[in-house]
């Protein structure tokens, strides 16, 4: 009730909180939501299209990241005609750089698989504590001028 009365346009949901938000309560108890965001675990296709069938009209948004990397760093704008059996986690957010790497720390070509490093502002300085995890997970990031600069 609280949230109908305010006027809430915006929702942020993990993926299971969404499914139950969606299994007990009525789209028309917020004819003024405009969007969702989704993040913290992977979104289920399933899960898309059942949220495109009961709340037409409202954005669902699929966001991804690491806590190592401020939380979120690529999203996604789920449409009812995306292909496949799985949400795609999108694309970089403003300042942030996603590299797929080889075992040697080489780019991989466009859709060969490979390891996902983080890159840009938004990636820790380290783990608070633990300098030998730091040096293990937070590299120098090759592809930046700023010395500085590090992936995830």
């Amino acid at each position: 009730q609280v949230m109908s009365d305010a006027g809430i346009t915006l929702l942020h949901f993990v993926p299971s909180m969404l499914d139950v938000f969606l299994e007990h309560r009525s789209t028309r108890d917020f004819p003024q939501l405009r969007r969702v965001l989704c993040s913290g675990e992977a979104l289920p296709r399933a899960l898309q299209r059942r949220f495109e069938q009961q709340l037409k009209g409202v954005e669902l948004h699929n966001l991804y990241g690491p806590t190592e990397a401020a939380i979120d760093v690529t999203a996604w704008e789920c449409r009812p005609t995306d292909p496949g059996d799985s949400v795609p986690i999108g694309r970089p957010i403003a300042n942030i750089q996603m590299h797929v790497l080889d075992a040697l720390g080489q780019l991989q070509p466009l859709g060969v698989a490979g390891e996902l490093h983080i890159g840009g502002i938004g990636v820790a300085r380290g783990y608070l504590n633990q300098p030998q995890l730091s040096a293990e997970r937070f590299i120098a990031d090759p592809f930046s001028n700023d010395p500085q600069a590090r992936l995830y």
